[in-house]
C-alpha cells in the first residue's frame, strides 16, 4: 500500500498544517501523482506575516557579513542534497542537475553581495557647510514574494536578494510545482537561518496574493510570478494602500546576470548629517 504524503507549510521555522485543513494533488509533468501539498488560507498568510515581522529586528540587525555566511551555508547544504532536488524537479536528470548547480551558483552570487551592496548603493554626499552627509541603505521590512513557475532556480532568485539585504519574506510557492519549495524549506530549517526570515506557503496564487498585497504590515511586494495581468493590477492597487514598494518584472528577467535591481528595490535610503570641524 502506498502512503500519499501531504507536505506542510513553512512558517516561523516550523512546519504547521494549513489552518484550512485543505490540500491539493501535485502531479509530475507526465501526470503521475507525486504528493499532496497544503493549500494555505488567509489565516496562514497572517500567521506568516507575524512570523516574518517578529524575525525582522534580529535579521536586519545582524551584520552583513553574518547574513552572507548564512547564505553560503544554505548553498552548501543545497549542494549536498543535489540528487534529491534534481529528482523532484522532474525535468530529466541532466537538465535537473544543471538547474540545481545554477541555483547553488545564484545563492553564492547573492551571498557575496551581502557586505558590498551598502558601498555600491550608499554614498557620501557633497554639501556646502561644515557637515558630513552620508546616505546608507536599510531594509524595507517584510516583503511578500509571489514565486515564478520555476520551482527552484526561480524561487531562489526572488528570495535570496530579499533576505541578503536584511528583509524578511513571505513566499507564495509555485502552484503547479511546490515540492522543491518545501524541500528547500527543509534545508532552511536545518541551516543557521533564523526561523521566520523565510516563510513558504503553498496553495493558489490567485487566492493568496491579494491578501499579501492588502496586508498593512507588509512593506514590499514582488510580483515576479504573477502572469495574470488582472491579478497583478489588483495586487498593485491593494499595495498602494500603505505605499508598499512593488516589483513587477517578468519571470524572463531571472537571467544569467541578475544584477542588483532586486536587492535595491526593497532597500530604503537613510541620510545622516553630522557636524565636522569647529
Amino acid at each position: 500500500m502506498s502512503v500519499r504524503k501531504t507536505y506542510k507549510l513553512y512558517i516561523g521555522g516550523a512546519f504547521p498544517r494549513s489552518e484550512s485543513g485543505r490540500s491539493y494533488p501535485v502531479t509530475s509533468p507526465k501526470g503521475d501523482f507525486l504528493a499532496n501539498a497544503s493549500k494555505a488560507s488567509r489565516k496562514d498568510v497572517r500567521d506568516a506575516v507575524v512570523a516574518a515581522r517578529k524575525a525582522f529586528a534580529g535579521w536586519s540587525g545582524a551584520t552583513a557579513y553574518n547574513r552572507g555566511q548564512i547564505l553560503y551555508r544554505i548553498a552548501e547544504m543545497l549542494e549536498g542534497r543535489r540528487a534529491q532536488f534534481a529528482e523532484e524537479l522532474g525535468v530529466g536528470k541532466r537538465a535537473a542537475l544543471e538547474q540545481v548547480d545554477a541555483t547553488v551558483d545564484r545563492l553564492v552570487w547573492y551571498a557575496g553581495w551581502s557586505d558590498k551592496i551598502a558601498a555600491v548603493h550608499g554614498s557620501a554626499n557633497p554639501v556646502a557647510g561644515p557637515y558630513f552627509n552620508l546616505s546608507s541603505p536599510e531594509p524595507a521590512g517584510v516583503v511578500g514574494v509571489i514565486a515564478p513557475a520555476d520551482p527552484l532556480l526561480g524561487l531562489v532568485s526572488v528570495v535570496a536578494p530579499v533576505i541578503v539585504t536584511g528583509n524578511t519574506c513571505v513566499v507564495v510557492a509555485s502552484e503547479p510545482s511546490p515540492l522543491a519549495s518545501i524541500t528547500l524549506a527543509e534545508v532552511l530549517a536545518t541551516s543557521d537561518l533564523p526561523g521566520g526570515v523565510v516563510n513558504i506557503l503553498t496553495g493558489q496564487q490567485a487566492e493568496l496574493a491579494p491578501w499579501l498585497a492588502a496586508h498593512m504590515d507588509v512593506n514590499g511586494l514582488d510580483l515576479t510570478g504573477v502572469e495574470d495581468d488582472d491579478l497583478a493590477l489588483r495586487c498593485e492597487q491593494a499595495a498602494a494602500e500603505n505605499l508598499k514598494r512593488v516589483l513587477r518584472p517578468s519571470a524572463a528577467d531571472l537571467g544569467a546576470d541578475p544584477g542588483t535591481r532586486r536587492m535595491t528595490r526593497f532597500l530604503e535610503t537613510k541620510t545622516v548629517w553630522h557636524p565636522s570641524g569647529v
